[in-house]
């Protein structure tokens, strides 16, 4: 079984201050985050970019000034931009962290409900992703939701109007309105993806680290961070991205995993090696 990459998603774009004052908006902010989750075992920072005042973005400036910064000081680290932004943000919006060509970003595989609202992704809308991450060599994240979403890739993929083998998908469980949490739902979801993918879980709110825990011992890859879950354990909230990652990083050594560096992840995510 190849080592543990563990990635952190150090703010997102739903979760505020208010939620738990740790979730860094500012430059200097996501860089301390991005490196607390570093220092503590994370490979890959998935990066969502907000203005000092904690409103999301996607633009790109905004992206270039924290991924260069973040940069600077974790030269080895795998950034993946995400490219879903906020919901009811146009698709040039969100497109936008892809004009900067980082090696990875995400791919949002379908349209689904997300709590109160709907994130949308048509078949166009996905098109006109896929043809742009193709166009500037850029790996997807292709991100899953929905078990539906995974037919759906994975027949654009077979008519080349999504990058293919070999693929990165990532299951987000249990978002309000969305596949639940399981470990039966997330058994379903990787068995449905081609021999030689590769895949991360992400358990939104208190599946957190019991979505993490099966999917160590099943040999694939794990989300944690403030985009995610800001709660260490039950009323307890943690104080940055890092504690949470130190949490998965116990939980894979007690299951006999250790974890992966950046080096070591992107060989195992097929990514050519930083010169």
């Amino acid at each position: 079984m190849e080592k543990l990459i563990i990635t952190a998603a150090i703010c997102g774009a739903e979760v505020t201050k208010a939620n738990n004052p740790a979730v860094p908006y500012t430059v200097e902010e996501m860089v301390n985050e991005a490196r607390s989750a570093y220092n503590a075992g994370a490979a890959i920072i998935h990066v969502h970019v907000r203005e000092d005042d904690g409103t999301p973005t996607q633009s790109r400036e905004r992206f270039r000034v924290v991924m260069d910064a973040i940069r600077r000081e974790l030269p080895d680290v795998i950034m993946i931009p995400s490219t879903g932004g906020a919901t009811g943000m146009s698709p040039e919006e969100r497109l936008q962290p892809t004009e900067l060509f980082p090696e990875m970003a995400t791919l949002d595989c379908g349209t689904c409900n997300f709590g109160d609202e709907i994130f949308d992704n048509t078949m166009p809308t996905m098109r006109a992703f896929g043809r742009r991450m193709i166009e500037n060599g850029i790996k997807p994240e292709y991100e899953c939701f929905e078990m539906g979403h995974i037919d759906t890739i994975l027949d654009m993929a077979r008519k080349g109007e999504v990058p293919g083998d070999p693929m990165q998908f990532n299951f987000v469980l249990g978002v309000k309105g969305c596949t639940p949490a399981t470990v039966q739902n997330l058994v379903w979801m990787v068995n449905a993806i081609p021999a030689g993918s590769t895949w991360t879980s992400t358990g939104v709110g208190r599946a957190a680290f019991t979505l993490a825990a099966p999917t160590i011992v099943m040999g694939g890859n794990v989300r944690v961070g403030f985009e995610d879950n800001i709660y260490l354990s039950r009323g307890v909230k943690a104080v940055s991205n890092g504690e949470l990652v130190e949490k998965v990083v116990r939980l894979s050594r007690e299951l006999g995993r250790e974890i992966a560096s950046p080096e070591e992840a992107r060989r195992i995510l097929s990514l050519k090696p930083l010169k």
